[in-house]
Order: structure tokens, then C-alpha cells, then sequence
């Protein structure tokens, strides 16, 4: 191998372990199977310290594929100083003849790919901000496992010609009103009373969730956006976590069309000749973050108002923001009228709206300084 030149290094990876093979820079290069090696820490950086000895004078270039095993590959490969990418398995090429896959050709195909430059790494957010978006995600689940038990009790009451003669479903008066409730069967009264004890346990969960999020993003490096964008109308501590903590650093896109193509709120298009089809979105991308986005944007059917919960929000920040998400609630407001009264469907609308709030949120966003992070002092923190 000459001197200065790059290995390209492809990692299969799996639970118990790593399928390995490179490729060397020079023309003509044939890949190389490397072989199987265990995908704990320590065999990790073993195989790493074999590459430096055996190519001392070569940049390593390591690659794997996103998948449920996280970050910690990269996050330990980067700690040792060399580079590691990342990528989504949606977004590597495929040949429509390819009908056999396993682990040696997927390993054999990284290596290939990355040396071609046809593979486009993906963001790898610091472990922090992965703890975060890990417990924004685990409060939406305990949100859908309460509503879920919810819908179960009521389709229990709905079954035996039960309804209740109150205003708001699942208030103090009405929790009280079912536990008052006797059903005819003694079987039927535990399943009763088993539904109010999972949604009694599931309000507490819940509510302990809550609490823990409103903690620690008070505590995250990216709070100071956070805040920030809660200026703006339908984006809440909830909905501002949310996003942040799905899209990370949004300085990293530098126009918004960008980050609206990545969340995948762009018509798709079949363009051919001298015609042209524009067909739905494309729903590429983070899909809780648009899927939050557009709840933020129903918000905007009413007429541009500053409630009071809002300028409570907006204390304390920067007179240029403020002025963007006034800016932003004028326009999508006006355009929100403009678009119903043309007959558009109530979804598409919704959708415009929220294509438009991930631009103001960026434009915002760029209004913040934060410090950045020393990757020089990141820890690998990986099983053993």
C-alpha cells in the first residue's frame, strides 16, 4: 500500500457479531473478506489496532449501516481518531438483478461503495442528545399505551349499553363515576376494575415522564433553541423537544428547502419529457418529526392572535425572534384562509402549513449560539 493512502473498511454489524472487509485505495483494487469478529468493545478495537499495524502509513475509513445495534461503533471508532460513517439502508444502491444477501457480500458492498463515494453518511447525534430524544420517544409511548387502555375500557362500557351522562371524558367526576360502575357479571367487573387500575398506573407513568423530560431538557445543550422556538404558535415544550431532539443541530442544513426535503415534506415528482406530474409527499426522513410538525400546524386555522400563553413563552428572548414567529404567524395564518378558500383538501393544507413552520423554526434556530462540542472529550460509553 502507499504511503498516505485510505482503506476503506465495511462492517456488517449484528448482536453477537461483525462481518468485516476492506477495500484499499489504489485502481484495480479487489476487496477483501476480512472475516467475523465479535461485536463486543474490546474486540472492536482490537480489530482497529490490527489495521494501524498492518497499514501504518493509511487514513482508516470505517462504515456501517444504521440499525438497532445505535452508535456505539461509531462513537468508539471516532474516539480512537479515526473516521467512521454512518448510513441508512434505505439510501444504499442496489442492482435490481441482486438476489442473494448475506453477510460477506453486505460487508464486501460497504467497503465498495464507500470507496466509489456512493453511500451519504447520516447525522449521528452526541449521546446526550440521544438520551433526550430517547425519553421524549419513551413519553409518546406511555401517551399511546394510556390512550390505548382508554379505548379498551370504553369499548368494554360501549359493549354493555353503558354511557355517561357527563361533559369531559376522563375527569376526576368521571374516573369516579366508573368506579362506582357494577356490571352485571362478576367476570366483567374485574375486567373493570383491571382496566382502571392499568390507566390509574398509566396516568403516573405518564405524569412521572413528564416531569423527568421537563428536567432534563432544562439541563440539554440545545434548550436555548428550544425556548427559542416555542415562540412561535402550535410548538409547545412538548412539540419543541420533539423536533430538536429528532433533527439535532439544524445549522447543519444550510438552506430550509433542505431540511423540508429531509423531513420529507416535499411533493414527490415524475417528470418525464414534456411532462410533468407532482404527486404526494415524499415521507422521507424523520417521521415523528413531520408527524409533529403537522399537529404544530392546525394551530394556524384560527385568526394571528399573541394569547397569553404565548407571550409567557416568548419572555425573555431576543426581539428577532420574536419577530419571525410573529412574521411566520401573520403569513401561515393568512395563507391557512387563503388555501381552504380555494377548495384545497383540509390534509393538504395542513401539510403546506407545516412544510413553512420547519422553515421559520430553522430561521429561528440559526437566531441561537450554542457551544460547540469537543469531540476530542467524547466518551465512548459501550458495554465492555
Amino acid at each position: 500500500m502507499n504511503k498516505h493512502s485510505i482503506l476503506f473498511i465495511g462492517l456488517d454489524t449484528h448482536k453477537e457479531f461483525n462481518e468485516v472487509a476492506y477495500i484499499e485505495e489504489h485502481r484495480g483494487a479487489k476487496p477483501v473478506h476480512l472475516g467475523r469478529v465479535s461485536s463486543s468493545k474490546v474486540a472492536v478495537q482490537k480489530l482497529v489496532r490490527q489495521f494501524e499495524s498492518k497499514y501504518p502509513d493509511a487514513t482508516l475509513h470505517f462504515v456501517y449501516e444504521a440499525g438497532p445495534c445505535g452508535y456505539w461503533i461509531y462513537r468508539l471508532i471516532t474516539s480512537l481518531g479515526h473516521c467512521c460513517y454512518v448510513v441508512a439502508p434505505s439510501l444504499i444502491p442496489k442492482k435490481p438483478g441482486e438476489k442473494i444477501k448475506t453477510d460477506k457480500r453486505d460487508a464486501l458492498k460497504l467497503a465498495k461503495l464507500l470507496k466509489s463515494e456512493d453511500l451519504t453518511p447520516i447525522y449521528v447525534p452526541e449521546p446526550e442528545d440521544e438520551a433526550v430524544r430517547d425519553l421524549s420517544r419513551a413519553r409518546e409511548v406511555a401517551m399511546k399505551d394510556l390512550k390505548d387502555a382508554k379505548y379498551q375500557l370504553k369499548a368494554l362500557l360501549l359493549r354493555n349499553n353503558i354511557n355517561y351522562k357527563g361533559t369531559a371524558n376522563w375527569s376526576q367526576k368521571h374516573l369516579r363515576w366508573l368506579t362506582e360502575l357494577v356490571l352485571p357479571h362478576p367476570a366483567q367487573h374485574i375486567v373493570l376494575q383491571e382496566f382502571l387500575h392499568t390507566i390509574n398506573e398509566r396516568i403516573s407513568r405518564l405524569e412521572r415522564l413528564d416531569n423527568e423530560l421537563t428536567h432534563h431538557v432544562h439541563q440539554w445543550r440545545y434548550y436555548p433553541v428550544v425556548k427559542a422556538i416555542q415562540a412561535m404558535r402550535g410548538v409547545r415544550l412538548l412539540v419543541a423537544t420533539g423536533v430538536v431532539a429528532e433533527l439535532g443541530d439544524l445549522s447543519r442544513f444550510d438552506h430550509p428547502r433542505k431540511l423540508m426535503s429531509y423531513l420529507g415534506l416535499v411533493p414527490s415528482e415524475h417528470s418525464s419529457g414534456g411532462k410533468r406530474h407532482i404527486g404526494a409527499i415524499t415521507k422521507c426522513g424523520n417521521g415523528r418529526a413531520r408527524r409533529l410538525l403537522v399537529e404544530g400546524a392546525h394551530t394556524y386555522r384560527y385568526a394571528a392572535n399573541i394569547s397569553t400563553d404565548m407571550q409567557k413563552r416568548q419572555e425573555g428572548l431576543p426581539k428577532d425572534i420574536i419577530d419571525i414567529a410573529w412574521k411566520a404567524q401573520l403569513r401561515l395564518c393568512k395563507r391557512y384562509k387563503k388555501m381552504i378558500a380555494k377548495g384545497k383538501h383540509y390534509n393538504l393544507v395542513v401539510t403546506a402549513i407545516a412544510r413553512e413552520m420547519i422553515a421559520y423554526i430553522w430561521a429561528i434556530a440559526k437566531e441561537v449560539v450554542l457551544t460547540p462540542v469537543n469531540t476530542k472529550l467524547r466518551l465512548a460509553r459501550v458495554p465492555a
